[in-house]
Formats: structure tokens, sequence, C-alpha cells
């Protein structure tokens, strides 16, 4: 049995291997359009490869996925973030869950994974050919030719995993086989504010924060990081990630709502507020920070509500303190553009999963065609997410039904 993964990346490495392990005797090509193999997997997670999340159970890994949750529930039965854990430790390579359950191999070096990966494939007699990149998939006789250059290669079956596609067009050697392809857009990306002076604050983290994009539903919590150029950090690439449709239908022009505090009841803030200026009425206003705040966001939000730094806490009025309760729970950004997440760049959209039957990967339209990764319509926020969906599909992808 002659078998094709299409994509050098960490889906199609993992699907190539299934395929090995499920299947001892089959004969297994490894091909990859460019002569970079596991680009991403190497820079993931600032060079260190966010290998998975880790999740207590399948309900909350599930809730990582803006798209694709329901289907990978299932998925993740079969194959879930333990068994990715306990998969790379039986190859010998040992991972650390860190405090935000994103997990890491030990070496904190994305090497690691890579030189398992390679290894496997050496082990189990994969090839890997280079530069082969596919134009087309035709039905043969029971049989599926793929089209490289400008010859014709004959397999058995063929798993797709080649990763998302910025464009439509990039799919459409898939669409004309009869796969819906839901348009893709970017995912995980950081929030551009070039008329806002928050930027000035470039490395301030703030630990808890909310950011609401107005007139919408869409919300989001957790550590949020001031940049150059805006706002990034989990709270920005969960939004986004979550919004990335619609975000996109607005031309990534909006307002941002942000909490810096995630105190939604106005009148808890104030209160706080007035207990702070009682107790220490003599100090200075920017020496005591309220709710944890870093010092420079709070003397930036002292300087937007006109508060002198080297006020008194004593000689806060009421006006001054509501002032600083809107700017602490609702503190308004223009957006205008977005920038790729460098660590983590991912595309909502692909083929879409009424095409694929879950249980399998299979095709619904194409016999002995599979699907493994972000080709699929399946995304994840940050935090190892979208490589458990690579290696969780590619898995299943590899038992070939």
């Amino acid at each position: 049995m002659k078998i094709a993964v299409i994509g050098g990346g960490a889906a199609g490495f993992f699907a190539a291997i299934s395929v090995k392990e499920h299947h001892p005797k089959s004969d297994v090509h490894l091909l990859e359009k460019t002569n970079k193999l596991l680009s991403k997997v190497r820079i993931s997670g600032g060079g260190r490869c966010n290998v998975t999340n880790g999740c207590e159970n399948i309900k909350q890994l599930t809730a990582g996925y803006p798209r694709g949750a329901k289907q990978l529930k299932k998925a993740f039965q079969v194959f879930d973030n333990k068994d990715t854990w306990l998969w790379y430790e039986s190859r010998g390579v040992t991972l650390k869950t860190e405090l935000d359950n994103r997990v890491f191999p030990t070496s904190n070096n994305s090497q690691s994974i890579i030189d398992c990966l390679q290894n496997e494939i050496s082990r189990l007699g994969i090839t890997i050919i280079e530069n082969a990149r596919v134009t087309a998939i035709t039905e043969g006789d029971d049989t599926l030719v793929l089209t490289i250059k400008s010859e014709e290669l004959i397999f058995d079956k063929v798993i797709v995993a080649c990763g998302g596609s910025p464009k439509k067009s990039g799919l459409y050697w898939l669409e004309s086989l009869g796969h819906k392809i839901e348009n893709p857009v970017p995912s995980l990306f950081t929030f551009n504010m070039p008329n806002e002076s928050i930027t000035e604050l470039m490395g301030v983290v703030a630990s808890n924060a909310t950011v609401n994009v107005q007139g919408t539903k869409l919300r989001s919590s957790g550590p949020l990081l001031i940049t150059h150029w805006g706002m990034s950090g989990p709270a920005i690439l969960k939004l986004s990630a979550h919004g990335a449709r619609l975000l996109s239908d607005r031309q990534y022009s909006f307002v941002a709502q942000v909490n810096w505090i995630s105190i939604s009841n106005n009148e808890d803030v104030s209160e706080a507020l007035r207990v702070l200026a009682a107790k220490h009425s003599k100090k200075h206003i920017s020496n005591i920070k309220p709710f944890g705040l870093p010092t420079r966001l709070w003397d930036y939000i002292l300087r937007k509500c006109e508060i002198p730094l080297e006020k008194s806490w004593g000689d806060i009025g009421k006006k001054q303190i509501n002032k600083l309760v809107t700017h602490l729970t609702n503190d308004i950004y223009n957006v205008k553009g977005k920038t790729t997440f460098k660590e983590e760049f991912v595309t909502c959209g692909g083929v879409s999963l009424e095409s694929i039957d879950i249980n399998t990967m299979q095709s619904r339209h194409v016999p002995n065609l599979y699907f493994a990764g972000e080709v699929m319509n399946i995304d994840g926020i940050t935090g190892g997410y979208n490589f458990q969906a690579a290696w969780t599909t590619a898995f299943i992808a590899g038992k070939l039904g």
C-alpha cells in the first residue's frame, strides 16, 4: 500500500508516523512544497515549542477551539493531550507544564521535538520528498493521482496536511474535488493602535484585564501586554481568535473597551477606592496603587483622569473617583489594523468540516483522501491548542479509516 502525506509540518510528520505505526508494511512518502520542514514547530513558543495544553479533561480542552470544538470532542476521545504527553515521553522527550498550563519540552528548545519527529521518520523508513508542490489530485481506478510540476505520482491513499492557506484560491485544488472551503482569514493577531498614547507604556503587563469589542458580544480575559504598536498578550490573542471572522469583516477597525482590573461592578471599584483614600489620606495618589496595577499603568490612568500624581488620596473628590472608575473598568481605545503573532500564526477557515468524516478524517467526497491539521476549518486559541489539534487529527488520519 503506497501512501502520500502532503505537508512537512507538525500534522504531516505526525500523520506519516501514524500511518507507518498502524500499517507497518505501507510505503509512506512525505511531500513538502519547500525545503523547510517543521518550520512552525521550530519557532513556536519563542523557539521552545508549546507542544500542547495541560487541560485536565476533554471539556476544558475543547473550550480552546473557536472553530471545530464539537468535532474535536469526539476526536480527543481517541487521542488527547495526555496521549500527546505519553507519546513524546515514551520517545525520550520529557515535558513540563508551566503555570499558565502551556506544555513545553524540559529542554526549553523546540529542537527536542524536531529531533524526535525526524528520528521517528528515519526509524520507520518514511521517504521525504522536498520541493514537491502538489497542484492537483485526480481520482484513478481505486487510486489517487498527484500532480507535482509536470509529473504524476500514483498512490493508494493520500493525507492532506498542508496547513492553512491565506487565500481561498490556495485551496482550489481541494475545492475542485467537491470540498466546501470556508474563506480563510487570520486568527491569533495583536491589535494596532497607531493613534493611542498607551503605546508609550510598551512592555507593561496588566495581569488580569478584560477586553470587549464595542457593539459585539466578543469578550476575553487574561494578561494584557502593551506593545509599541498597540496591545497583545493572551487576552488580546484569545479575543482575536474568537472574533477572527467578525474583525476581518470590520477590516480590523473597531473600538476596544478595556477593563484593567476585571471587576465588573462599578460600585465595588468605587468603594475600594474610597477605602484606599481614607486609609492613605496623606499619601500621594501615585504611591499607592490599587488592584495590583503596574506603576506605569496607574500613573497613565491618573494622567488620563487629569489627576496630578502628587495629589494626596485625601484630596480626591467624588468626581475624580468616578473618573477613575470609568478608566479602570471601561477604558476606550481605537484599533486600526492588526499584526501577526509571530510565535503562533494561525488561519481561521479552510476545508469545511461538513466535507470530512471526523471519525476517520476521510473526505466525504473522495474515497481514500484524508485530512489532518490546519488545512481544515479547525483552529485554537494560543497555548498549545493548535498543535494538539494537529497531533490528534493526524493520529486519526494515519489509521486510514
